[in-house]
């Protein structure tokens, strides 16, 4: 890994499940770029030991960080190592989660709670203690899709469900903090109500403008920005490693 650039230079960044695949490789793009990347895992050590090996060879800063993100003391102390190693964070970037497919026959609650408890409850919550270290210039959240949100993938229910929720909460929040943005937490009922139709287009464009990409994000608290226009991989993406 060579250094691209250093447009991130003083940015710190936690990738979750970044031991490996689309994780690894952000985690060691981010850190090509200039930041300082924590690996977090869940429990393949060896793998993002590795990764922060590639990474601080190639004269970048990474340190690998366990925890599970379906767990919420997991994800706290994740993000208070964090806060200690390095004294700030700018950028998170929800990868970690699980894939399985299954007939709807063999569709367990086992199974669906594994999925929603990682791929989405997990996201809320590290957002959550992410936005909390965001200085007051505000951070970037990147949350990992899929394209089995939006297509008709046979036995996939679960996963295209929970990727479908990711797609709708990261919508939510980048709303939220267009909101934020202007001094307010929510629109008043009636401002709603009152707004002219080309602003109501203008906005409902921007929105459903991150409902293309594959990598969805935005900026907590300043502005809506649309996300990456990468063309989305048809297979599943995102281990909990």
């Amino acid at each position: 890994m060579s250094t691209n650039s250093n447009k991130l230079a003083g940015k710190v960044a936690v990738v979750t499940g970044a031991s490996k695949g689309i994780g690894a490789a952000i985690a060691k793009n981010l850190a090509a770029e200039g930041a300082a990347v924590v690996v977090n895992y869940a429990s393949s050590k060896t793998g993002a030991d590795k990764v922060v090996a590639e990474i601080t060879s190639a004269g970048g800063k990474a340190v690998a960080f366990q925890g599970d993100v379906a767990k919420r003391a997991d994800i706290e102390r994740l993000f208070a190592e964090t806060k200690k190693t390095f004294g700030r964070l700018d950028i998170l970037v929800n990868n970690a989660g699980i894939y399985e497919f299954s007939p709807l026959e063999s569709i367990t609650e086992e199974q669906f709670h594994k999925h929603f408890d990682l791929n989405v409850l997990g996201l809320i919550l590290a957002s959550q203690a992410a936005a909390k270290l965001f200085d007051s210039a505000g951070g970037s959240i990147i949350n990992t899709s899929s394209i089995a949100s939006t297509l008709a993938i046979p036995n996939s229910a679960v996963y295209s469900g929970s990727k479908g929720a990711v797609d709708a909460i990261t919508r939510s929040l980048a709303a939220a903090a267009w909101w934020r943005q202007r001094g307010r937490t929510q629109p008043a009922s009636r401002r709603a109500r009152c707004a002219s139709k080309s602003k109501r287009r203008r906005r409902s464009a921007a929105l459903a403008s991150l409902g293309t990409s594959r990598a969805r994000w935005f900026s907590w608290p300043p502005a809506i920005r649309p996300g990456s226009r990468a063309k989305p991989s048809l297979s599943p993406e995102a281990t909990a490693d």
